[in-house]
């Protein structure tokens, strides 16, 4: 009897202990650094999170202390004009953002955010520090010179190769590491912890936040010495941060939880293509009883949850059709995903075919917001720049748009947040309907700057006018709505679309869901720059320069603005039909994104 009862005591205490060890644990599947399941109190959670927006800061600071004097840099330095230096800038950012989708890929498939952060960090640190020695080797000659005074003198053709390939070092190594770190920061959260499934939400607000933040001291600091000529300055400046950024990186390791990667989702795709295409003569029957499902467990092992059947794209459901034929010789356990794919597989597919109409919408946004780091910062160089003899650097006005996302960050979270969410609407505004507000003050903002433009224009037209002397040029101080304007559409377009993209990827496609984000800034530089170029080839005549000539007071910057928010309004109408046909992502027990009234929802908890 005692014997027994020794024996069920220490069974209870074994069970007790098996449950403990349950509890600490994360609730999403995450894990440490050495591949075991990640427990709650020693890893993620604020630590890191706060780890990763303070490196977040450090690595903007560094970026932007290059991109958002470049455009100067390059009109100055290497001697080009106002419309060959947009069009470069707007390349050059692109660039930055393409690689996003390589830094995607290798870590969703192969690497993981961890490595694919510090990897791409490093290339970051390499391409500023070689930024910084060809600046002052080769470019600053003579001594002095890349001011508004003192024009440097011609390069050879190295010398513009070798800062060429130092910019687009920085562009590889950011555009890599940018659309990892969101995820991985997101990451440090358990979505399946009432508490951090709040605090991973808000996160994303405050990434956004620390970016902003970090670009502060770029834009007005590093913005002023960069413009009175000190680009070695500015540049080493950037190395150093990013240094520090990347350190401070590595510090944080033994904290961080980690998702495996799940794989190549090229491939996963691919079957699903090519098992549809195989039963594409089958017909369907009403209901999802004939289509094929792994068990839960073995459903993770592509890093997802089961993602449930949801209608459209009937074509590709074919893939998932059981054929008796098939689960007879094969089984659950040895199907040939070739042939037959499942559910979740399937609606992966589906997800991001889903994804395309809304991430094409917000291209042309990104056209807007791309303007200033090029034609808002030239718009600004034509005013008047002085404050009792003081100069206001044209790129530090930037600062206004920054200071625009902190205050909106704050109003958005802590007042119109918790009012939508208490009065008018359990969860809150959805991302997809933030994201259409973002338009909207889109295009308020490309009003704004062609209404300033058009009044410079006519103050400038008197200025040079016979009988009309004493007359200043228009303050750069008026150019603060556009900038506020932009800052604010950022808080309701850009932090949308990051939880957008991270909730409605597939388990397996986080940081692809994020490079989808920066993607859409990317293409957006690239179209601006196509259409700087159309309306360059458009406008100029014989006797007109166009409407961006080299000097704004003979061109007709306020139409092109104009011209920005009536495609912007035509973008919004065309956003709105995508989002009202839109189906949101079902994991297996939620519904994500939608609205549901039962839900146990505290708005205090979101911020």
């Amino acid at each position: 009897m005692g014997r027994g009862c020794l024996y069920f005591w220490k069974e209870d205490k074994v069970e007790k202990k098996m449950n403990k060890e349950q509890e600490v644990c994360t609730l999403d599947g995450t894990v440490d650094r050495h591949g075991h399941p990640a427990v709650r109190r020693k890893t993620g959670s604020w630590f890191a999170g706060v780890l990763i927006l303070v490196n977040q800061g450090l690595a903007t600071l560094a970026f932007f202390g290059v991109g958002v004097n470049l455009v100067l840099f390059l009109t100055r330095v290497l001697g080009q004009d106002n419309a060959d230096a947009a069009n470069n800038v707007s390349k050059w950012t692109g660039t930055v953002y393409i690689f996003s989708l390589l830094g995607a890929f290798l870590s969703d498939s192969y690497w993981g955010r961890y490595k694919t952060c510090a990897i791409f960090q490093a290339i970051f640190v390499l391409g500023l520090v070689s930024l910084s020695l060809s600046t002052y080797v080769f470019l600053l000659k003579p001594s002095g010179c890349g001011d508004k005074q003192l024009p440097c003198g011609s390069h050879s053709s190295f010398q513009i190769a070798l800062f060429y390939l130092s910019v687009y070092l920085v562009a590889l190594g950011n555009g890599g590491y940018q659309p990892n770190i969101a995820t991985f920061g997101a990451d440090q959260f358990d979505e399946g912890h009432h508490i951090e499934g709040h605090s991973k939400i808000a996160f994303f607000s405050y990434f956004y936040l620390a970016l902003n933040l970090g670009s502060l001291f770029s834009n007005t600091i590093l913005g002023y010495f960069e413009d009175k000529g000190m680009w070695t300055l500015g540049f080493w400046a950037s190395a150093g941060s990013a240094t520090l950024a990347l350190l401070l990186f590595l510090c944080g390791t033994p904290s961080y939880r980690h998702f495996k990667p799940g794989g190549n989702p090229l491939s996963r795709f691919c079957q699903v293509l090519v098992a549809a295409i195989r039963n594409w003569k089958i017909k369907m029957t009403p209901g999802e009883e004939d289509l094929f499902e792994v068990k839960e467990k073995e459903c993770s092992k592509n890093g997802g949850r089961k993602i449930l059947h949801t209608e459209g794209f009937k074509f590709l459901d074919k893939a998932a059709i059981i054929i008796s034929k098939e689960v007879n010789q094969m089984g659950e356990d040895t199907y040939n995903p070739w042939k037959i794919c499942t559910v979740t597989q399937v609606e992966e597919v589906k997800c991001i075919l889903r994804l395309l109409p809304i991430w094409l919408c917000t291209i042309l946004y990104s056209v807007v917001f791309t303007q200033m780091a090029s034609l808002f910062v030239e718009q600004g160089a034509a005013m008047d720049t002085t404050i009792s003899n003081f100069h206001i650097p044209p790129a530090s006005m930037s600062s206004f748009d920054i200071l625009s996302v902190a205050a909106f960050i704050f109003i958005y979270r802590r007042v119109v947040d918790p009012f939508i969410c208490r009065n008018i609407k359990s969860n809150g505004l959805t991302e997809l309907q933030r994201m259409g507000i973002g338009l909207v003050i889109a295009i308020l903002a490309m009003v704004s700057a062609g209404l300033v433009e058009y009044f410079r224009l006519k103050k400038s037209a008197r200025k040079d006018c016979n009988d009309c002397e004493g007359l200043s040029s228009l303050s750069i101080f008026w150019q603060i709505p556009q900038y506020v304007l932009i800052g604010a559409s950022e808080v309701f377009m850009y932090v949308g679309q990051l939880e957008f993209f991270n909730s409605q990827a597939p388990d397996g496609l986080k940081s692809f869901g994020s490079a989808l984000c920066m993607t859409s800034i990317s293409l957006g530089n690239y179209v601006s720059s196509l259409l700087v170029s159309i309306v360059m080839k458009i406008s100029s005549r014989d006797e007109m320069p166009g409407w961006i000539p080299g000097n704004l007071n003979k061109g007709h910057l306020d139409r092109f603005y104009f011209l920005l928010a009536a495609l912007t309004a035509a973008d919004l109408v065309v956003y709105i039909l995508c989002a009202k046909w839109y189906k949101y992502i079902k994991f297996e027990g939620k519904n994500i994104g939608e609205d549901d009234s039962n839900d146990d929802w505290h708005p205090e908890l979101r911020v």
